[in-house]
């Protein structure tokens, strides 16, 4: 996933299906310039950690 298309999904009010490693996460916000997201699985919010964005998949 590119850095803006992971922007818009964090700016947008519409829950997207982004997964990281085959797990539905959610993205708290995006660093462009090292091209990491902060993301938590849907159903562990305590769990946050930065990936890289191009691991991200969006179905």
């Amino acid at each position: 996933m590119n850095a803006q298309r992971a922007n818009e999904i964090v700016t947008s009010p519409v829950m997207a299906n982004v997964f990281y490693d085959g797990v539905p996460i959610y993205i708290q916000r995006v660093d462009e310039q090292n091209e990491k997201a902060r993301i938590y699985p849907l159903d562990q919010p305590e769990n946050e950690h930065e990936v890289p964005l191009n691991s991200l998949v969006e179905h």
